[in-house]
């Protein structure tokens, strides 16, 4: 499903490159959950964005569905990610001026999914989520928890191919966060890949095997048993 070449990413400064993730070199097969892991600033989250298609590598090739994404105009790599990809954001990137419902509609209309499948499909994500009661409510009006599961439903609510989820449950108490990680297990078990980025060993235990990232290189690789 997924395959990665040589990824490099670097910034250009005054000094020289600033590199972020060096010489990446990965196979995800479809239907596998992977955890990548490492300290804060080993390029993680830039790895995601990349994989998501939110973000281009400098160097190197990103093979997706057995296409080569960087050769790709930007609006089919655009139809790729909204048809197959369902993101999960640190920091929820909901959009302020759209109100619960709205936030959760708008991938579907990117899928052109018609008005009263649409409807449907956000009821059952509003209740599975138990946020019914806050659907007319804007972001702004929600915790961060409950921002994380407006979140992560949006992601959820195209039933796409691949999840990738950064910290999914960093703002969720313990039992949202294993609820949430529960829901993962059984979407993977249905054929969902999933990669996600998380500093929680538990979360980790989750996945198949776990790709550790130091200093923007791929330090150590294990299987989770």
């Amino acid at each position: 499903m997924i395959k990665l070449q040589d990824i490099t990413k670097f910034y250009e400064t005054g000094a020289g490159r600033t590199y972020v993730l060096r010489n990446i070199n990965l196979d995800i097969e479809k239907g596998e959950f992977v955890t990548i892991m490492g300290p804060s600033g080993a390029g993680k989250s830039t790895l995601l964005y990349i994989l998501g298609m939110l973000d281009s590598a400098s160097e190197g090739e990103y093979h997706f569905l057995d296409q080569e994404t960087q050769k790709l105009p930007e609006r089919r790599r655009a139809e790729l990610h909204h048809k197959n990809i369902g993101f999960v954001f640190q920091q929820y990137h909901l959009i302020d001026d759209l109100t619960v419902l709205e936030n959760l509609e708008t991938p579907l209309l990117y899928k052109k999914i018609k008005k009263d499948e649409r409807k449907g499909k956000v009821a059952e994500m509003l209740d599975k989520f138990s946020i019914v009661a806050k659907k007319d409510l804007f972001p702004n009006q929600l915790s961060g928890g409950q921002q994380q599961l407006v979140g992560v439903a949006r992601a959820l609510i195209i039933e796409p191919n691949l999840i990738l989820a950064d910290e999914p449950t960093g703002n969720l108490n313990s039992a949202q966060g294993e609820e949430i990680m529960e829901l993962f297990t059984k979407l993977n078990k249905e054929g969902t890949t999933i990669i996600q980025v998380t500093h929680s060993e538990k979360n980790a235990s989750y996945g198949q095997r776990t790709i550790h990232l130091l200093d923007g290189w791929v330090d150590s690789e294990e299987k989770n048993v």
